[in-house]
């Protein structure tokens, strides 16, 4: 094998093996314990190696989370309804939320270390954070889809916030996922069910003289 290939094929197992060694210490440990010295141990490289790739910590889990997000992304664009296109918004956005809570669940340590490094951003358009635009664009554009008289991109931000708070966090680590989904699919349901504002209209009737 020329020295070239070998370089590029020995590079492709070292991150692969890091990303898995990291993967495998976030769900065995709290992230805030998991550091770079043990990740490169556990991976048998150098904490070098793992420096020069990723850069730093957070370098480190957002490529990690980028590999585990990109099936679901790709589910999104591609795959049969109601995931995929082709679906009422009501019944894509709750298959989303189900899907986003599955993987969420497998990846809970990931997420809060990820949370730590990145907090979520309100602005779509920030490239900071490694899934959370696709995300909330998904969400947003799904909710204006259904009820286009909502105010879309900030409904998308407090349904998605939930997922990075500590409560949620709790709520996985007990593995109470199926509990999480319901209550996701209450939220939606209830922002996208047509009616009149009437607990503010009534609020603003009591502070009337």
């Amino acid at each position: 094998m020329p020295a070239e290939r070998r370089e590029r094929a020995d590079a492709a197992r070292n991150r692969r093996a890091i990303l898995a060694a990291a993967e495998e210490l976030l769900g065995r440990h709290r992230p805030g314990e998991v550091t770079i010295e043990q990740v490169a141990a556990a991976a048998g490289v150098g904490k070098a190696t793992v420096f020069h790739r990723f850069g730093n910590r957070m370098g480190l889990m957002i490529a990690l989370m980028r590999e585990r997000a990109r099936g679901l992304n790709d589910a999104v664009e591609n795959d049969p309804p109601p995931l995929g296109p082709g679906a009422p918004p009501r019944e894509r956005l709750r298959a989303f939320l189900s899907a986003v809570v599955e993987m969420v669940g497998r990846n809970k340590g990931l997420l809060g270390a990820l949370g730590q490094e990145v907090p979520p951003t309100s602005h779509p358009d920030c490239d900071e954070h490694p899934i959370y635009p696709f995300w909330h664009h998904h969400v947003s554009t799904l909710i204006a889809a259904e009820r286009p008289d909502l105010d879309a991109p900030l409904l998308a931000d407090l349904l998605l916030a939930g997922l990075h708070a500590e409560p949620t966090l709790r709520l996985l680590e007990r593995g109470e996922i199926a509990r999480l989904e319901a209550a996701m699919h209450t939220l939606a349901d209830g922002l996208l069910t047509a009616g009149a504002p009437a607990a503010p209209s009534r609020l603003r009737a009591r502070r009337s003289p």
